[in-house]
């Protein structure tokens, strides 16, 4: 059974570990708690089986959104974790007077962008070596 619920300092390690085994420039435990104090953010998290399954956030600006950290542990990918977390998110991002949703991926992340599409996210840019190790192009996309 998963449950996404609203992230807690309590869940800032377990976010910070998963960052790391996910991501090549992963966020500090610290990061997570400055994130969370910020109310201009909101941050969930899954849990599957009791474990801390994946997370997601939004950084909102007026009636815009980016959409941060989305990351599931690999244990628990193909459950539709992510599509579940990217859709509460949406959700509950557009009770807060959200109308348009951007992100970042690596233009070579097929999985990633797959499921952002399947929300309804088209791509409208490139940013030119945005990641690095390795260096790499983002692509923009938005739902708006």
């Amino acid at each position: 059974m998963i449950q996404i619920r609203q992230m807690t300092e309590a869940d800032t390690a377990a976010a910070a570990a998963l960052e790391a085994a996910c991501f090549s420039q992963p966020w500090s435990e610290k990061s997570f708690l400055d994130a969370l104090h910020n109310p201009n953010t909101l941050y969930l998290m899954a849990e599957a089986d009791g474990r801390f399954a994946g997370m997601c956030g939004l950084w909102q600006s007026f009636d815009e959104a980016d959409i941060m950290n989305v990351a599931v542990d690999p244990a628990f990918r193909r459950q539709k974790i992510a599509e579940l977390l990217m859709e509460e998110l949406m959700r509950r991002g557009q009770l807060r007077g959200i109308t348009a949703f951007t992100l970042e991926v690596r233009a070579s992340n097929e999985a990633a962008i797959g499921l952002y599409e399947k929300c309804g996210f088209i791509t409208e840019g490139v940013r030119k070596n945005f990641y690095e190790n390795p260096t790499e192009n983002a692509l923009i996309m938005w739902k708006r």
